[in-house]
Order: C-alpha cells, then structure tokens, then sequence
C-alpha cells in the first residue's frame, strides 16, 4: 500500500514538474536591436487626443501649458520615454490639408472632422504646434501624408516646409511663420489605410500611386535619408504586402505598415465594454492579442521573398485594445477605460515585437490620450496614468537593448474548449551589460509558477517590479489614481544560472539582472 502512495505522488509530481512553465534565455546568441522606435505612440484629430489632450491652448490659465501644451503631460511621457510620435492620423490624415494648419491662427480656415464626430477642426494645432511639441518631448516626429484627398505637389511641398534649410519657396514660408530652422522629420507614412479610409484603393493601384508620391519628397533630411512608410496591410491581408514588395523598389519605399487592432467585433456597439468584460470577452481579447505573433511571421516570410536582406522594416504603426466608448460620451470620441486587461495585452505584444525585431523596427500604439488604449486620460486638470503607461514605462528598458532569443514552453490558460499560452516571456542585454527579462501572465485567475534557464549568465544581483491587481477588471480612476502602479516584486529566486519566478494572476514583471 506504501509502495502504490509513493507510486501515485511520483507521478502526481512528475505531471507537476512537466507541466510547470519552462523559459530558457540564450544570452549569448543575442544579434539583433529593439530598437526604440517599437515603443511609439500615435495622436490623431479625435475625439480628445489632440484638443483637451496635448493641446490646451495658449490661453489657458488653469492648466500650466507651454504654447498651449500641457506641461503634465510633457513630463508623463518624457518618463516613458517615447521615441516617437505619429500625427495627424488614422483616418483623419487623408483629409488633413497641411497649409491649413499654419500662419495666423486667426486666419486658419475650419472644416468639419467628418471622420470622428463630425465636429468642427478650427486647425488651431497644425505643423508648428506638433512639431515643436515633439522638441519639447524629445521624441522624433512620425508625420502622416495625405494621399487620400491630397495631391503630389502638397506632400512634396509639406516635406520641403519641414525639412528644407533655404532657399525653396516653403522654407522662406516656414520662415515667414516664425521657424528659421528646419525640423528636419525624417519618418513619413504616404498615406493610412488606403485599402479602407484612405480611399478603398486596391493593393496594385496603391502600389502605383505610392511609387508616383514617394519619386517627388526629397529623398535627404540631413546627412540621412527620409524613411517612407508605405500604407501597409490590414490584420491578414497578406496579398496587400506581397503586391506592395513586389512592385514598388526598394529604393523608393523603408517600411510597410501593418494594422491590427485586439477587437471582438467590428459591429457597431459589440466591441464589448472596457471594463465589464465577461470571462468569454476577456479570453477572445486576448486570443486576438496574441494573433500579432502569427500576423508578423506571415507577413514577415512575405516580405522576406521580395527582400531577403530584410531592408524595409515592418512598421506596426496602429495597435491595441479597442471596445465599445465610455457610457455617456461621443460614439465618435473613442473613449475608453483601461484595465488590467490592457496591461498583460501590452505586454505581451510588446514581447512579440521583441521577438521579431530584425523586420519590426517601428510601432505606435492607439492612441496616446483619451482615446483607445490610452497611456494617459485627462479630465480637467488632473491626468490619469493607465495600467498600460506603467508597462510602457516598466518595458522602456529594452529600448535599443540586444534581444536574447528565448524558447519557452509555456502552461495553457484555459476557457471551455479552448486554450492559449498563459505566459509570454523576452529578455534584452543593453549597453551596460544588464540583462531584463519581461514576464506576463495571461491567466486571470492562476498563478504562474516558472523555472527560468539562463544558460550560464553570470549575474551579480537582481531587482524587480511587477505590475498587477487582484481583478483583471480593476483600473485606475479620478478619484483613485494610483490603484494600479508598479511596485517591488519579490517572487523571484536567483540560484546559479537557474532562476524561479512565481507570477501572479494578470500580472506583468520585468526583472534586472
């Protein structure tokens, strides 16, 4: 009887044991960059993003502004380190008539914002105002060209105003505006969503009109080379990438974009709620989170047959959460809440994006404030920092790090009949030798216990924060801005090249080694 109890807790421990996470890092077969531009974010005209977002006005007497730029906001992602910020869209680019938007403020003409509430855009924050707002930030400029509604001439003419230094008919406007400088922006996107917003082109008809903008901007900005962003596909449109690789040359396009957002449906008002998620919805988030793996490789092996020395980068320029607005707000404003849902989908994406960042060298989250998966929501003059900032702000120490392969044999989190892996793992080495290792548990309600192989690294200590809540519903308000933040983590146990990390349920880690 002994014999058969001993026999039973073996075996109930060696299914323990095989069934326990396992990570291993390959620290010495680190190659290839993260670079900072993964960690991008995105403000378009909508809803409150731009106007009651970054841009209070210059009158403003109640909220501290520089120009008419909130100066709290400015120090929120100065901390976050944001390498680059896209602008004017999203949709609203292929409308957007830059020449509207500088001179006299007072003699700018307005149109309506069909695209986001049909409200009135009086272009009080045009070229100036954004690009001068970026130098305040120290983050490089990601300007959106309109193609849509647009001509050849006014985008060659927009990238001379900017990046001319004299002597061209825009730079001496730009001066007569007040900017004796050039800003010098090197990251342009001809277009958005051409095959939707953009104009419902078809991929080879895109194809040709990209080849016809791109041969008229100025290819120098500087001592460097402007780098064109192609309007790239939506989700698996895997025929849109091929047909743009294989007929447009290299040497007129740096990247494609890629858009895909974690979505439950397209309906009108079946995005499901931000914050009274069921199980289902939770599950079918995140299965649509993780899908980015699947999307990148794809697109990645597509763009590989026309480009094998992997020249164009894949730009990720519009990603996220996106669900049904806050009750009581515009429909066109996009505004919603921020959970801890968002947090481990973040997290995990961002762990994709490491994964390929030989072919992902850009991508910017939707959007920056107020407005779908936001880093930062304003009321008033208070701000409100996300469970997704504090991960952005946690991750941002694998900008321009060396990724380290990682191989990962990962528990299921499981819901009814189906299942997806509960962990997500990605490590970096920078420039001071510090090794980071981001963890995210997917699961809502278990917690994750994981034996991590560093082959051999040589540590001297280790430090950790972790981020998590005890419902995957819970998020940060008004009147409780601090529910959830980073705090110090203590679940993990360093013992030679073997490390033991215990994650709590929804929780996202990055551990310094």
């Amino acid at each position: 009887m002994k014999k058969q109890i001993l026999t039973l807790a073996f075996a109930c421990l060696t299914v323990f044991v095989s069934a326990q996470n396992k990570v291993t890092i390959n620290a010495d077969e680190g190659k290839h960059i993260i670079s900072r531009h993964i960690y991008g974010h995105f403000a378009e005209h909508l809803g409150r993003c731009v106007y009651d977002g970054f841009y209070v006005g210059e009158s403003n007497t109640k909220i501290p502004n520089k120009n008419g730029i909130r100066l709290d906001v400015v120090a929120a992602l100065k901390k976050l380190k944001i390498p680059n910020l896209r602008w004017p869209g999203g949709c609203f680019a292929d409308t957007y008539h830059w020449k509207d938007g500088i001179g006299p403020k007072a003699k700018r003409p307005k149109i309506v914002n069909t695209w986001w509430g049909g409200v009135t855009e009086d272009n009080s924050f045009g070229t100036h105002d954004f690009l001068n707002m970026c130098e305040l930030l120290g983050t490089e400029p990601y300007l959106a060209g309109n193609v849509g509604s647009g001509t050849v001439q006014d985008l060659s003419e927009w990238v001379q105003y900017v990046n001319f230094p004299s002597n061209s008919p825009m730079s001496s406007l730009r001066q007569q505006n007040g900017r004796p400088t050039p800003w010098n922006v090197r990251y342009w996107g001809v277009g958005n969503e051409a095959w939707g917003c953009g104009g419902n082109m078809k991929a080879d008809y895109y194809a040709n009109i990209f080849r016809q903008y791109s041969t008229f901007m100025n290819s120098q900005v500087g001592k460097e080379k402007i780098f064109r962003i192609a309007s790239g596909a939506s989700d698996s449109d895997y025929n849109w990438t091929e047909t743009l690789m294989k007929n447009i040359p290299a040497s007129l396009m740096e990247g494609v974009a890629l858009h895909h957002y974690s979505v439950l449906s397209w309906g009108e008002g079946k995005k499901g709620s931000a914050t009274q998620f069921t199980d289902q919805e939770y599950f079918k988030t995140m299965q649509q989170a993780l899908l980015m793996d699947e999307l990148i490789e794809k697109h990645i092996a597509v763009m590989d047959k026309y480009d094998a020395e992997k020249k164009i980068a894949l730009i990720v320029d519009e990603w996220g959460g996106w669900y049904n607005v806050e009750p009581g707000t515009n429909p066109g404003f996009l505004y919603q809440q921020n959970t801890m849902r968002d947090a481990v989908l973040a997290g995990a994406t961002l762990n994709i994006f490491h994964k390929y960042c030989e072919r992902v060298r850009m991508a910017n989250l939707a959007q920056a404030i107020n407005v779908l998966q936001s880093v930062i929501l304003t009321k008033g003059d208070k701000i409100l920092l996300t469970p997704t900032y504090h991960v952005l702000e946690m991750y941002n120490v694998h900008q321009d790090a060396t990724m380290l392969p990682v191989d990962i044999k990962s528990d299921d989190f499981k819901l009814e009949n189906e299942k997806l892996p509960a962990v997500s793992v990605s490590a970096s080495r920078d420039k001071a030798g510090k090794v980071h290792i981001s963890l995210v548990n997917i699961d809502p309600k278990k917690a994750q216990d994981i034996s991590v192989n560093l082959k051999g690294l040589k540590t001297s200590g280790m430090t950790g924060r972790i981020l998590t809540s005890a419902d995957v519903h819970d998020h940060n308000t008004f009147e409780n801005l601090t529910k959830i933040k980073p705090v110090a983590f203590n679940g993990a146990k360093l013992s030679g090249d073997n490390l033991t990390v215990t994650l709590p349920p929804v929780s996202v880690v990055v551990l310094e080694l």
